[in-house]
């Protein structure tokens, strides 16, 4: 670091001819008025940009510049430098070799942070240049809030412990707020640090499990010792408006949080269960608001059709898929779409996730009678141009939607079937009639959520024996030529090799012969009929085209298909 010594960034940035004396002396002045970092100034000017900046210094100064995005750091290495010092000066320690620390430092010129990472590491510190927005998610990745977590909660678990009396819980909420608003903060950031949308609560007989579900996979962080357990569920509940002496019922609530600034509505579910009481938060982040149609990952061809016949005057259009398969989502770009001033629209939600301007949503509550279909009895009065049924549970429901859509109303709701072509059947096996599917049914469309490839560390994929006969079965010849991708793992994807999700889905709408079948109650015809349309495609060959495309891997077909290797 000797030459470091010697030449300051500007003047570096200057020799090397990458910016002019005359801007180095108006970075520096706006420095003095602004504060900050040279190097951030000088990219605010748009004198330079990251990528300028990181090449001189790793040229000029002979330092060796680590792709983080592709480097194959150790999360037990990195937290031997303290946190702090991480954050302060922009560090992170990627390996230590025979006594040296290789450190990764957004700006190697920084004298300060130097001496005191020799001090710290009391060892031969070898500096290497990274990009400062790659090092800030490596920092947030291994950091995260779990040493917070661990702390609050140990901290929470001292004072049940040292407790001088047992005292009923209700009259214990003021001292250990603290600690117990602490804790449930910490959990909150990390959950969003990580792009959790699910948290999960869960005691056991000697811990406590906290697991977050990051791309529909959950991730698991355990606390030692269970005594806390009662304290952080009677918070939750406080805050969720709950009945907290309920311990042996499951019960549903809301309350709305800030975290790190963005507003998140988070619904909870509480259920008893062998060592307490489990609870999951469902996160909603208010500020993504509603996704468009085009947002969601149709194909081009598909979307033209689900607008064709989203546009139509009446009829029903069905939405299914698991829980969590995004069905909710989908609707609410539906009702996105056609939310207009001369459109009238009632929903019938349990609950209601996002508000929508200008729609009338109802929040159903069964304990006042107020259900699906009680409600949807009563919306038709109201003169509707558009209904959405957030859910078909029972006959009631699904033969009073069925009639609405028949007399004039465009109809909306979800069901809980694998495929679109299942769902009209599950309609007859429901209780309505197959002339009344027949005359209201428009549509349906089945969705699942796949992971995405990390597009910063996507390569090649080469599949295995197994995979490729399953492709050849697939396809139903040996004859082709695709190539497949994969993450590798790194600092923007937590190291799984994934970075969010995509729909994939499977479209039918319903044809004149289809509509004879469902008069007839004939099922198997028209099961037989779905699947030779020849614009019909099924939710397996939606998925493996985006496995060729690049968008997923192969592994995530064979959880569609059913066929885990």
């Amino acid at each position: 670091m000797s030459s470091l010594r010697k030449l300051k960034l500007g003047d570096l940035l200057v020799n090397a001819g990458y910016i002019t004396t005359d801007q180095l002396k108006s970075a520096l002045e706006r420095q003095k008025e602004t504060g900050g970092k040279l190097g951030d100034v000088l990219v605010e000017l748009k004198f330079i940009d990251d990528t300028g900046i990181i090449k001189a210094l790793s040229e000029q100064l002979r330092i060796d510049f680590i792709d983080l995005k592709k480097y194959p750091f150790k999360p037990d290495i990195v937290q031997k430098l303290p946190e702090r010092v991480a954050r302060r000066h922009r560090v992170a320690l990627l390996d230590i070799t025979d006594g040296t620390y290789t450190v990764g430092m957004a700006d190697p010129t920084d004298l300060v942070a130097y001496d005191e990472l020799t001090r710290i590491l009391d060892g031969n510190v070898r500096p290497v240049i990274v990009v400062e927005n790659d090092l800030l998610h490596l920092i947030d990745l291994v950091y995260r809030r779990t040493e917070d977590i661990a702390s609050f909660a140990e901290a929470l678990k001292e004072e049940i412990v040292q407790a001088e009396e047992v005292i009923p819980e209700i009259e214990t909420v003021s001292a250990e707020a603290a600690p117990v608003v602490k804790l449930l903060d910490s959990i909150f950031e990390d959950a969003m640090q990580t792009g959790a949308s699910d948290i999960h609560i869960e005691p056991d007989e000697k811990s406590l499990r906290i697991r977050q579900r990051v791309d529909g996979v959950l991730q698991e962080h355990v606390i030692p010792g269970k005594q806390i357990v009662s304290a952080l569920v009677l918070r939750i509940k406080l805050m969720s408006n709950m009945n907290i002496s309920e311990k042996r019922l499951p019960q549903d609530g809301r309350f709305a949080i800030i975290v790190k600034g963005r507003a998140i509505d988070v619904r909870v579910a509480t259920m008893p269960v062998h060592f307490g009481e489990a609870v999951v938060l469902r996160l909603l982040d208010q500020a993504k608001g509603v996704l468009k149609l085009d947002q969601l990952g149709m194909t081009e061809k598909m979307l033209q059709g689900v607008r064709t016949l989203i546009h139509k005057p009446n009829g029903m259009i069905v939405v299914t898929g698991p829980t969590g398969g995004g069905k909710t989502t989908t609707l609410y770009g539906i009702l996105n779409e056609l939310n207009k001033p001369e459109k009238k629209i009632i929903t019938i939600e349990d609950p209601v996730e996002y508000v929508l301007p200008r729609v009338n949503q109802v929040q159903v509550n069964t304990q006042i009678d107020l259900t699906f279909a009680n409600v949807l009895r009563s919306s038709i009065r109201h003169d509707p141009d558009i209904i959405m049924v957030g859910e078909m549970r029972d006959e009631d429901t699904v033969k009073i939607g069925l009639r609405a859509a028949m007399t004039g109303h465009l109809v909306f709701s979800t069901l809980h079937t694998n495929d679109a072509v299942s769902s009209a059947v599950r309609l007859i096996d429901m209780g309505a009639e197959g002339f009344l599917v027949a005359g209201a049914l428009r549509g349906i469309l089945a969705q699942r959520l796949v992971r995405r490839i990390c597009v910063a560390c996507t390569i090649p994929y080469v599949p295995e024996k197994n995979e490729k006969a399953w492709i050849d079965g697939f396809l139903g010849t040996p004859e082709h030529t695709f190539s497949f991708k994969h993450g590798a793992g790194c600092t923007r994807c937590n190291g799984s090799g994934f970075k969010g999700r995509i729909g994939i889905y499977e479209f039918l709408e319903i044809t004149p012969e289809l509509a004879d079948a469902l008069r007839a109650n004939d099922t198997n015809l028209f099961m037989h009929t779905a699947k030779k349309l020849p614009d019909f495609k099924n939710l397996t060959q939606s998925a493996f085209e985006y496995a060729v495309q690049g968008i997923t891997t192969l592994s995530e077909v064979f959880k569609i298909s059913g066929d885990i290797f």
